[in-house]
This record gives C-alpha cells, structure tokens and sequence, in this order.
C-alpha cells in the first residue's frame, strides 16, 4: 500500500487568516502575470508553472469564499 501524506499544501492553507490568504493570493496573480508575458515573448522553460499557479489561484479563492460562508 502507498503512504499517504500527513500534510499536503492544501491543509496548511486552510488554518490561514483572511489577510494571509488575500496577500497570498496577490503575490500568486502577480507572478502568473510575470509568468504569462515571459511565455507570450519567449516559451518558458517550463510551461507547467502556469498551470500549477491557476490553480494555487482556484485554491485560494476557494479556501477564502469558504471562510466568508462560515462567518
């Protein structure tokens, strides 16, 4: 059987402040902004990045609409 993970990146986000998450989310679209003009002048290295980022976007979004359902 495959040992399962005690923590994924996921779970540390969650115990995140709603300042945290906002700042997190910010610094993310500001280097998929970065990310995004360097792979239209030139492709990147390695493309996956923009993926990965998109949905460390979806997730942050995500973990702060479900704080806000809460309050």
């Amino acid at each position: 059987m495959a040992d399962k993970k005690t923590k994924t990146a996921t779970q540390d986000k969650t115990v995140l402040s709603p300042t945290e998450l906002m700042s997190g989310l910010r610094a993310a679209l500001e280097k998929r902004a970065k990310l995004t003009f360097q792979h239209n002048v030139a492709p990147l290295k390695n493309p996956m990045e923009l993926r990965h980022l998109r949905r460390e976007i979806a997730r942050f979004k995500t973990l702060m609409s479900s704080q806000e359902a809460v309050k």
